[in-house]
Protein backbone atom coordinates (compact mmCIF):
# COMPACT_ATOMS: atom_id res chain seq x y z
CA UNK A 1 0.00 0.00 0.00
CA UNK A 2 1.61 3.57 -1.37
CA UNK A 3 2.08 5.86 1.94
CA UNK A 4 -1.44 7.85 2.37
CA UNK A 5 -1.64 11.51 3.45
CA UNK A 6 -4.36 12.69 4.89
CA UNK A 7 -5.04 16.40 4.53
CA UNK A 8 -7.96 19.26 4.94
CA UNK A 9 -6.65 21.05 2.78
CA UNK A 10 -8.50 21.68 -1.37
CA UNK A 11 -5.07 22.88 -2.26
CA UNK A 12 -3.22 19.74 -2.25
CA UNK A 13 -5.17 18.56 -5.44
CA UNK A 14 -6.50 18.85 -8.52
CA UNK A 15 -9.41 18.08 -10.36
CA UNK A 16 -7.72 15.28 -12.63
CA UNK A 17 -6.63 13.56 -8.80
CA UNK A 18 -10.15 13.15 -8.42
CA UNK A 19 -10.80 10.51 -10.98
CA UNK A 20 -11.86 6.68 -10.32
CA UNK A 21 -14.47 7.92 -7.64
CA UNK A 22 -18.56 7.95 -7.40
CA UNK A 23 -18.25 4.27 -9.10
CA UNK A 24 -21.71 2.40 -8.69
CA UNK A 25 -23.49 5.68 -9.48
CA UNK A 26 -25.47 5.71 -12.90
CA UNK A 27 -24.71 9.41 -13.10
CA UNK A 28 -22.11 11.74 -11.19
CA UNK A 29 -20.24 14.77 -10.99
CA UNK A 30 -17.34 14.73 -13.62
CA UNK A 31 -14.12 15.97 -11.54
CA UNK A 32 -14.50 19.24 -12.03
CA UNK A 33 -17.97 19.22 -10.60
CA UNK A 34 -16.77 17.46 -7.43
CA UNK A 35 -13.71 19.40 -6.87
CA UNK A 36 -16.35 22.59 -6.80
CA UNK A 37 -18.25 20.27 -4.17
CA UNK A 38 -15.27 19.47 -1.58
CA UNK A 39 -14.02 23.30 -2.43
CA UNK A 40 -17.85 24.68 -1.02
CA UNK A 41 -17.84 22.45 1.36
CA UNK A 42 -17.97 23.30 5.04
CA UNK A 43 -14.90 21.07 5.73
CA UNK A 44 -13.16 18.15 3.91
CA UNK A 45 -10.33 15.69 4.64
CA UNK A 46 -8.84 14.11 1.89
CA UNK A 47 -6.39 10.85 1.43
CA UNK A 48 -3.90 11.13 -1.08
CA UNK A 49 -1.04 9.53 -2.31
CA UNK A 50 1.75 11.65 -4.48
CA UNK A 51 -0.13 11.15 -8.04
CA UNK A 52 -3.44 11.38 -6.69
CA UNK A 53 -6.72 11.77 -4.45
CA UNK A 54 -7.66 8.46 -3.20
CA UNK A 55 -10.51 8.93 -0.47
CA UNK A 56 -12.43 12.06 0.39
CA UNK A 57 -15.31 12.98 2.79
CA UNK A 58 -17.14 15.98 3.27
CA UNK A 59 -19.26 18.40 5.89
CA UNK A 60 -21.72 20.93 4.76
CA UNK A 61 -22.88 23.02 8.10
CA UNK A 62 -23.97 26.17 9.74
CA UNK A 63 -20.78 26.40 11.86
CA UNK A 64 -22.47 25.98 15.10
CA UNK A 65 -25.14 23.32 15.79
CA UNK A 66 -25.06 20.90 12.95
CA UNK A 67 -23.37 19.19 10.46
CA UNK A 68 -23.91 16.55 7.80
CA UNK A 69 -21.57 14.97 6.26
CA UNK A 70 -23.41 13.80 2.67
CA UNK A 71 -19.79 11.57 1.30
CA UNK A 72 -17.49 9.83 2.23
CA UNK A 73 -15.81 7.44 -0.78
CA UNK A 74 -12.48 5.57 -0.96
CA UNK A 75 -11.88 4.27 -4.63
CA UNK A 76 -12.31 0.55 -4.86
CA UNK A 77 -8.35 -0.12 -4.83
CA UNK A 78 -7.79 1.70 -1.63
CA UNK A 79 -11.32 0.04 0.33
CA UNK A 80 -10.77 -2.16 3.00
CA UNK A 81 -7.40 -0.31 4.53
CA UNK A 82 -8.89 1.22 6.97
CA UNK A 83 -8.63 4.63 4.88
CA UNK A 84 -12.44 5.63 5.31
CA UNK A 85 -12.44 4.76 8.70
CA UNK A 86 -9.81 7.44 9.30
CA UNK A 87 -11.03 9.98 6.97
CA UNK A 88 -14.36 9.61 8.99
CA UNK A 89 -12.13 9.57 12.34
CA UNK A 90 -10.56 13.13 11.44
CA UNK A 91 -13.38 14.91 10.26
CA UNK A 92 -15.10 13.69 13.82
CA UNK A 93 -12.88 15.35 15.74
CA UNK A 94 -13.10 18.59 13.01
CA UNK A 95 -16.89 18.78 13.79
CA UNK A 96 -16.83 17.62 17.74
CA UNK A 97 -18.20 20.97 18.89
CA UNK A 98 -20.89 20.22 16.98
CA UNK A 99 -24.48 18.63 18.55
CA UNK A 100 -25.62 17.31 15.71
CA UNK A 101 -24.16 14.68 13.20
CA UNK A 102 -25.77 13.56 10.67
CA UNK A 103 -25.60 11.10 7.82
CA UNK A 104 -27.81 9.23 5.65
CA UNK A 105 -26.26 6.40 3.71
CA UNK A 106 -27.56 3.00 1.98
CA UNK A 107 -28.29 -0.17 4.21
CA UNK A 108 -25.03 -2.41 3.10
CA UNK A 109 -23.29 0.95 4.58
CA UNK A 110 -24.69 0.64 8.40
CA UNK A 111 -22.65 -2.04 9.86
CA UNK A 112 -19.18 0.29 8.83
CA UNK A 113 -21.12 3.53 10.71
CA UNK A 114 -21.71 1.41 13.58
CA UNK A 115 -19.02 0.60 14.43
CA UNK A 116 -17.06 3.58 14.47
CA UNK A 117 -19.97 5.22 16.40
CA UNK A 118 -22.99 6.14 14.74
CA UNK A 119 -26.49 5.42 15.55
CA UNK A 120 -29.18 4.20 13.47
CA UNK A 121 -32.42 6.86 13.26
CA UNK A 122 -35.73 7.10 11.08
CA UNK A 123 -35.21 9.89 8.62
CA UNK A 124 -36.75 10.82 5.47
CA UNK A 125 -34.99 12.23 2.13
CA UNK A 126 -35.81 13.90 -1.11
CA UNK A 127 -34.08 12.94 -4.09
CA UNK A 128 -34.30 15.21 -7.48
CA UNK A 129 -33.05 12.30 -10.00
CA UNK A 130 -33.16 14.56 -12.44
CA UNK A 131 -31.02 16.76 -11.04
CA UNK A 132 -28.06 13.51 -11.34
CA UNK A 133 -27.41 13.87 -15.17
CA UNK A 134 -23.63 15.17 -15.25
CA UNK A 135 -24.59 17.99 -17.93
CA UNK A 136 -26.73 19.33 -15.12
CA UNK A 137 -23.79 19.85 -12.82
CA UNK A 138 -21.89 22.64 -14.56
CA UNK A 139 -25.15 24.62 -13.48
CA UNK A 140 -23.98 28.37 -11.80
Amino acid sequence: MKNIIYTDDIEQISNESLKGFFVDWPEHPNPETHYKILKNSYKIWLAITEKQCVGFINAISDGIFYAFIPLLEVIPEYQNCGIGRELVKKMLISLNKMYAIDIVCDKQIEPFYTKIGFSKCIGMVRRNYQNQNPSLFNRN
